[in-house]
This record gives structure tokens, sequence and C-alpha cells, in this order.
């Protein structure tokens, strides 16, 4: 692929997406709705990380020290990220602050490449920049710190962007034009989905009708089948995080602790046009639009036929855009109750206003078609830019800062870093002490020497004096184990008195205990189609680099 171009329209983006940023360089941690939370489960994704789990899904200091599921239902890809920034020297806090910073900038980044390419230099700026400064941009950044999905708004563009470039390849006869840009979008598809699996979920859409949006324009049949095949091997390259999360949820409260809890989440219009900015949760933070996107959305709505002549392919793109815009401010609205209680997928969304985030791209897309087709003077394209950001400028700062030591996030945390809905369905919700200690004898008389604690990896040896119980103060799930003397035993994990924890009995006699956790065949499958996916995206090229003359019908490497 080419190197991508220095405009002065990359620059006016580049620099004005580090305005709103200045706030990050404030020492300590926002405080934010989940700011917090993700800064622990970072931590404890690290340690699990540093122990040699390449995928942590156990996060062991969680919850009184019992441990959590949560790190299996968590988009990892934030966690990823934050890891190497933690790793080359800065702060869990500081990590945080530089991957939400890095991706507000490359969000518009990509926003402005994927537009370039097929508009000009102005239209491409305006949407960027409403894009960048829609006022939900900042909901997720300053007031709910929602990590998964500001890291998924890069990744937006970017998957479109890696369509379009392949596209926009000639129509030869040669597949290894197409491959590198095969692979750009399976990985650009991937990093949606471990980004933040709901706004993938939501977007994924809109990937189709691009899809076929493009196809309507060139009719390449081996472009068609490019596409959707990389979206398969983005499906398949993530499949290690989603299919487990998505088979697995059965397990936990998820179903009980959300059910209905969309009913009282439902936005109003009035506060789609316009809300108070405060920093409270549902039902008090603002759902606004962005006064730019709107007053663009309605006047290229309005002035349709002006805009676009009878023939223009992108009058598709347009309305396509316009259609999946009000399809998302219908489901924010009470009105569309009906929809939700009988598409029980939406439920697993909780916040109707999520539909925020599709909303916020079209009304993006939508802008900058109409600036392409209107071509105003550059005196009122400054005028949309300062339109679009000037109302936000207030929006620039959390609620306040909390200094924060490494120290408090390597420790064992109270809580679970969600609301209940990763808990074990045969515990309860939450924990509510610390245990006496990580062991203990409840039946019998032993006594236990502690050898080696990691977050998956418990050993003890215990000598008994007769039949013993034991507590192994874990909370279970799908994957521990115990073995006794290194050999698979039975243990109990739904006694009401011991509810949702690891206990076993054994004999008299010496015993060398470890409790681990290990993946299932579910989870085992999940990694392995993953990794033969990665594997298959080296081979391919390979196969065909031996094979010279192999050819897949008229077309040839």
């Amino acid at each position: 692929m080419r190197q991508i171009k220095i405009t002065k329209g990359l620059l006016i983006v580049l620099i004005l997406s580090l305005f709103p940023l200045l706030n990050l360089f404030h020492s300590g941690l926002p405080i934010t709705h989940d700011g917090l939370d993700h800064a622990i489960r970072i931590a404890s994704f690290y340690k699990s990380l540093t122990e040699g789990n390449l995928i942590p899904r156990w996060a062991g200091e969680l919850n009184w020290g019992y441990g959590h599921p949560v790190l299996m239902f968590l988009y990892p890809l934030p966690s990823y990220l934050a890891s190497f920034f933690h790793f080359v020297g800065f702060s869990f806090v500081d990590s945080l602050k530089i991957l939400f910073g890095s991706a507000f900038i490359l969000s518009g980044i990509f926003m402005y490449l994927w537009l370039r390419k097929f508009l000009n230099d102005k239209a491409a700026i305006i949407g960027a920049v409403l894009y960048l400064f829609a006022p939900y941009r900042f909901i997720d950044l300053y007031v709910r710190g929602a990590i998964g999905e500001h890291v998924a708004f890069l990744f937006l563009p970017l998957v479109l962007y890696a369509i379009l470039k392949l596209n926009k390849l000639p129509n030869i006869r040669s597949l290894r034009s197409y491959y590198v840009h095969f692979i750009f979008i399976a990985f650009s598809f991937a990093g949606l989905i471990l980004s933040h699996n709901a706004i993938s979920l939501l977007f994924i859409p809109f990937v189709v009708f691009y899809i076929f949006y493009l196809y309507y324009e060139n009719k390449s049949k081996i472009k068609l089948i490019f596409n959707f095949m990389s979206l398969l091997f983005g499906f398949f390259l993530s499949f290690f995080f989603w299919f487990p999360a998505f088979m697995e949820g059965k397990y936990t409260l998820r179903d009980i602790v959300t059910e209905g809890a969309y009913l009282t989440r439902f936005v109003d219009v009035k506060g789609l046009i316009y809300s108070s900015w405060n920093f409270g949760g549902t039902g008090q933070l603002s759902v606004q639009l962005g006064i730019a996107g709107i007053i663009l959305s309605l006047v290229s709505i309005i002035f349709l036929n002006k805009i676009f002549k009878k023939n223009d392919k992108q009058k598709y793109l347009f309305l396509g855009s316009v259609l999946f815009l009000l399809a998302s401010i219908i489901l924010m609205l009470p009105q569309s109750n009906i929809i939700w209680h009988y598409v029980t997928t939406l439920q697993k969304l909780q916040f109707p206003w999520r539909f925020l985030s599709i909303a916020l791209f079209c009304m993006s897309l939508i802008g900058a078609l109409t600036i392409y087709k209107l071509k105003p003077n550059n005196y009122l394209v400054l005028a949309l830019i300062f339109l679009a950001i000037i109302p936000t400028i207030s929006y620039w700062h959390p609620k306040e800062y909390k200094n924060i030591p490494d120290s408090f996030f390597e420790n064992i945390y109270r809580g679970t870093t969600d609301t209940g809905e990763s808990s074990p369905i045969w515990s309860i919700r939450f924990m509510e002490d610390k245990p006496k200690d990580v062991i203990e004898v409840i039946e019998g008389n032993s006594k236990i020497v502690k050898l080696e604690r990691k977050t998956t990896y418990h050993e003890y040896v215990i000598k008994s004096s007769g039949k013993t119980r034991i507590r192994e103060n874990t909370l279970y799930f799908p994957g521990w184990k115990v073995y006794d003397n290194y050999k698979l035993i039975n243990f109990e994990f739904q006694d009401p008195k011991n509810r949702g924890l690891i206990t076993f009995y054994i004999d008299e006699g010496l015993h060398d205990i470890i409790v681990k956790f290990e993946d299932t065949k579910l989870r085992r499958l999940a990694n392995w189609v993953s990794l033969f996916s990665v594997i298959a995206l080296i081979l391919i090229p390979l196969i065909f680099l031996t094979f010279p003359k192999l050819k897949i019908g008229k077309y040839q490497w």
C-alpha cells in the first residue's frame, strides 16, 4: 500500500483534535463513571499477562480477592494497548489517558482519510470535525470514561477506509494486489470487534450496506467476494474473545441483572436537539446530536434533489446514511419499545442511547457529502467548523481528578468493576467482605502451607490428620479445576453455606493441592480458530509464491 500523504487538511484535523485533550495532561485520574473501573481492570489484565496468560480471562484481585470472570466478557483490545503503555513505563492512570488521547486523535485522522479518498479536502475536514466534536464523543471521554466505545470510534472509519482502498484497485486479474488490502480489512474489522462488541454489532449493518454500495459502483464480483471473505476472517481473528463471551454468558447473572434495564434509558426528541451538560448518569447525561450536524443533515434532506443529480451514485450512499440515521434516532425513542421487546438481542445493549454512536457517524458522513456537493467557499466552511467546535468547549474536562498510585490497582479491590452482570449464577452478586484467608479448613484438622499464588494458579501443601473439608476462597467459574497430588479430583461449588466457592475433601496424609483456572473446550476451540486464521493469512502468499502459476478461476497470483 502507498504511504499516507500528509495534506493541509490532515494537519488541520490533527491540530484541532489536540485541543479537547489538553485536560488529559492534568495530573491524576479523570473521575468518570467507568474510568476507575477500567484502570482496575487494566491492572488485573496486565498482571495476568505478565504471569504468562496471553488471553487474560480471570481477574484474581477483584471482588474482595475472591476473583471474577469480568475479563472474559470485557473487550480486550483497549486492555492490551494500555498494558503496552504500562509495560514501557507509564503508570496505569497515564496509560489509560494516553489510550484515550491517541484513540481520539486517530479517530479524526481515519475519518478524514476515508472521506478524502472519495470526496474533496473541504468535505473530508468537515466530516472529520463533525465526527470529533459531536457532544457524545466528550460524554465517552470525560463523563462516562467509556474506553472500549472510545477506541471503537477509530475503527469505524478505518474499516470503511480499508474496504474502499480494496475497491479502488484496478480491475486486474492478479490476486496479489488484493491480498494486502484483504489483510487490512480483516485486522481492522477484528480491531473493531475487540474494541467494543456492542458497537461492532450496531455497525455491521452499515458495513454490509457500504460493501453493496461499492459493488453497485464497480460491479466487480471478485471485490465483493474479497470484501466479505475479509470480514469473515475478521470474525475468526477475534473469535477467541467474542465466541466464549457469547456462549458462556449463560453462566453469569447477565440476563437477570440487565433484564428490562433498557426501559428506563430511552431519550426524548428534545434531548437529541439540546440537553444541558452534566456528569450524571442515564436520564441526566446529555444525548444531543450536535447543532452543526443537525443543520447540515436538515439542509441536505430538504434540498436533496438540488444537491444530487438524477444518476449520481453517491446519492445512494447519502440515502443509506439518512436511513441509518433515522433508524438510530427511532431506536433511541420510547416509541420504539415494541421493537426492543420483540428483538431481544437489542436488550443486551442496555442503553438505547448507544445508538448515538451510529447516529453521529452517519451525520458526519451526511455533512461531508453535503459540503462536497454544495462546494461552499472557505468562509462558510470555516463558519461550520466553528459551529461544530465552539458549543463543545465547555465539555472538554472531567468533573474532577484524583491522584491514585499504582499500588492501589495492584492490591485487592472490593468491587467487581461491573454491576454484577458478569458474576457467576451460583454465587451472590457481590461478595461482602474479605475472606479470613485464601484457603481455610472448614471441617476436620489440617495444616496448610501456601507455596504459590498467581492469578490462575494456586498451590498448597496440606498435611491432614483425617478426612478434611477445604474451602479455597475463589469464586467458581467453568475452567477452575482442583488437583490432589497431580490427580484431578471432584469439588463442590453450589453448597448454600459456601455459595459459589470451591470446596473439596481430602483424606489423611500429605497432599500437594493445585487449584488452577484452565480454558474450557469451547475456549480452546475459539483460541485455535483465531490462531489458524493468523496462520492462514501468513500461509496464503507462501502457497502462491511456491506455486506461482496457481490460479483460482481466471485470477492468478
